[in-house]
């Protein structure tokens, strides 16, 4: 996968979850989900990013928008279920007529190093 002008970027852990509504509304369901981070992650919360694919057929993914996140110490999001494990949420495409896009929450950076802290923190359970 390559992320359009963020070349360093990982997936998020398997002990991530999230919060949400009862009944989602239009648009993205990410919107208005909230993603509860392990501790040791508390550092990237601003990395955090919905990400798409570009239409088309080639492999260039692009962020959309910051996803909402909290640490397991901050209040439980009022009006929202959960928590939630992460995975396999977002193992499944979105088909829209003739093709599927694709959608993912990465975590994103611009520098090396951030990535490479993130990515141990992250592979560590």
């Amino acid at each position: 996968m390559i992320v359009q002008d963020h070349p360093h970027f990982c997936n998020m852990p398997e002990d991530m979850r999230y919060y949400r509504p009862e009944h989602f509304g239009e648009g993205f369901i990410e919107k208005s989900m909230v993603f509860l981070l392990p501790e040791r992650l508390k550092k990237f919360r601003r990395n955090l990013w919905h990400v798409r694919r570009n239409p088309g057929d080639d492999a260039i993914y692009m962020p959309l928008f910051r996803v909402n996140c909290i640490l397991a110490l901050e209040p439980v999001p009022a009006e929202l279920q959960g928590p939630f494990d992460v995975y396999p949420f977002y193992t499944r495409t979105t088909k829209t007529r003739s093709r599927e896009l694709d959608y993912y929450v990465l975590f994103i950076f611009r520098d090396r190093m951030s990535w490479m802290r993130c990515k141990a923190l992250v592979e560590k359970s």
